[in-house]
């Protein structure tokens, strides 16, 4: 179902997510805000070491994302907080600029949020939602991967007690590879056990909390077997504060520096918030309002630059535990919130015990899962092409600087959809015998050819892309059959650009000229028919030449439908039904 246009005044209100929330639901909510807060604790933690930061900057922006989705957003269950998918990619981009762990890098990282939400704002407002599919399915798949590979190097060096190595992901990986004989045994116990406590815990249930049971059984090993002594690193004292919101005082120059970084994290964000609140839709018979999700994401990424932590991002697993434990509305996501702030404020002794290991297992679990495999041995057997987008994907990700290997990913997106439409050519159609059907000819389907008569489609957008292949493909076939009729069956030319209405009038003129006449059936697409006037085609193609069918046409210039056919093939018509393309 696609996305709808929605009133301008309703599109800004806030607080749209709880409309029509009762009382009633509270309980359901409650709980559902529960189960989520005991997910997102050691998720949030994990997430905020991985980019750089504290653990309790996580919690704040859980807190931000929550509050601005909730406050802006429409979707009733989605989860907006820190995410493991667009951290390593500005953690990189950052690291340019600051050194982690630093006020400076700090403040820059509030910086890009800012930006981020802003223009997720500015994509909201002006209804850009299709931005979110400049990433097709193979790059994404591929996309995923390859931060999975940067999330796995850079938390095995925690998991297996070794000096975190510097240098590119290869290199760091022939780092460790080499410094394996001093792996310290405790806290690959804990890693791994952490690993392994959360994906059985995910097999049995998603809505069990496995990673803080997992956590909680980490700290009381530490703590009882005293391993700290024996080198496993805890997290140590965390703040029990509440930042004050304040705009992040950076030089003009830094500000430019984050543009680029800033719109390449707002368009994974838009394409993560937009496949969350699409399968995870607030009403299943009512389309998604994805450019309010937008606005919400926006303004958690925005309230999190105010409150000085990072960019924030949608959650599909978080969204689906509100979903599966019986959440009704961002009531469960704001019940959440609460509960981390109560930790921060009256609990963050409670964590001071925590093993790193204990984080790293816990995003090992993460990147693991986010590694599609299914999708790529479908992708595999279906397309070998599309797979090796997804190899070209993953690969640029892992081997170049991670910021401008999603650069990368997003143009090869790109030029892969660019591809495909250049690849359309001329299709021949013909008659199913007995019929007013007209089809794209095809060895299964028995089809009837009429004599001195063309019946053709292009079966793509017509662009500058392929306006010459259509235009070489007409004139080839004007000099091969030489028919006196010409009828451009037109219902999957669902757009015209200049360029090609350029070739266009040029083919018609040349039919003029040598005295075939041309038709076009089926101009079903309001903006192919905007193009004919706006292009002026009418000027060289009589406006009564344009018709609902095929069968019309031939029928409305004096050609007998039946007249002079000739089969084509005999084989046994296909099992698809052809589409009727008879007069409405």
């Amino acid at each position: 179902m696609t996305e709808q246009p929605h009133d301008g005044s309703h599109h800004w209100a806030m607080l749209r997510s709880l409309q029509g929330w009762r009382i009633s639901t509270l309980p359901a909510d409650l709980t559902a805000g529960l189960t989520l807060a005991a997910i997102a604790i050691p998720e949030q933690m994990a997430t905020a070491k991985l980019g750089g930061f504290a653990p309790e900057t996580g919690f704040f922006a859980f807190l931000a994302g929550s509050l601005g989705f909730a406050l802006f957003g429409a979707n009733r269950f989605l989860s907006c907080g820190a995410d493991s998918t667009i951290t390593p990619i500005f953690a990189g981009g950052l690291a340019l600029l600051a050194a982690s762990g630093t006020p400076e890098y700090g403040s820059i990282a509030a910086a890009l949020a800012l930006l981020v939400g802003v223009m997720l704002v500015l994509a909201g407002g002006f209804r850009l939602g299709g931005i979110a599919n400049l990433l097709s399915v193979p790059v994404t798949v591929g996309f995923l991967s390859g931060i999975a590979v940067h999330i796995i190097v850079s938390q095995l060096p925690g998991v297996l007690g070794l000096p975190a190595p510097s240098g590119s992901t290869l290199a760091r990986i022939a780092a460790m590879a080499g410094e394996l004989g001093k792996t310290n045994i405790y806290t690959l116990i804990i890693g791994f056990g952490v690993l392994a406590t959360v994906a059985v815990c995910e097999r049995i249930s998603a809505c069990i909390p496995g990673a803080l049971i997992a956590l909680a059984a980490a700290t009381i090993f530490v703590i009882g077997a005293g391993l700290e002594a024996r080198g496993v690193p805890v997290i140590g004292a965390i703040s029990g504060g509440v930042p004050m919101p304040s705009v992040p005082l950076i030089a003009p120059e830094q500000w430019v520096k984050l543009v680029p970084l800033a719109f390449l994290i707002a368009v994974v964000v838009m394409m993560q918030t937009a496949a969350t609140t699409r399968s995870f839709p607030s009403e299943p018979d009512r389309p998604a309002d994805v450019d309010r999700d937008f606005l919400g994401a926006g303004a958690g990424s925005v309230l999190a630059g105010l409150f000085g932590t990072f960019p924030v991002n949608a959650s599909p697993p978080r969204t689906g535990i509100v979903v599966e434990t019986g959440g009704r509305s961002q009531v469960a996501g704001l019940s959440a919130a609460v509960i981390v702030l109560l930790l921060v404020l009256f609990g963050a002794r409670l964590l001071a015990h925590v093993p790193e290991a204990a984080l790293g297992g816990v995003l090992l679990f993460v990147a693991l899962r986010i590694i599609r495999v299914t999708q790529i041995v479908q992708i595999y057997h279906a397309s070998k092409g599309e797979f090796l987008l997804i190899v070209a994907t993953a690969a640029a990700i892992v081997v170049l600087p991670i910021e401008q290997g999603v650069a990368l990913g997003i143009s090869l997106s790109l030029l892969h959809g660019i591809w495909s439409t250049t690849r359309a050519h001329l299709m021949i159609f013909e008659r199913v015998p007995d019929t007013t059907i007209w089809w794209p000819a095809h060895p299964h389907i028995r089809g009837e050819e009429l004599s001195d008569i063309a019946v053709v489609g292009f079966q793509a957008p017509l662009s500058f892309l392929n306006a010459a292949t259509f235009r070489a493909d007409l004139q080839h076939l004007l000099q091969q059959r030489q028919p006196r009729l010409l009828v451009l069956e037109a219902s999957a030319m669902v757009e015209i650009d200049f360029t090609a209405a350029q070739a266009m009038r040029e083919v018609i003129r040349q039919c003029n000229e040598d005295g075939i006449v041309f038709a076009v059936a089926r101009l079903e697409s309001l903006r192919a028919q905007a193009a004919f006037e706006r292009f002026g085609l009418y000027d060289v193609l009589p406006r009564d030449h344009v018709f609902h069918s095929v069968d019309l046409a031939l029928r409305s210039l004096r050609v007998e439908p039946l007249s002079g056919a000739r089969e084509t093939n005999g084989a046994t018509p296909h099992s698809r039904h052809p589409r009727e393309s008879g007069d409405p």
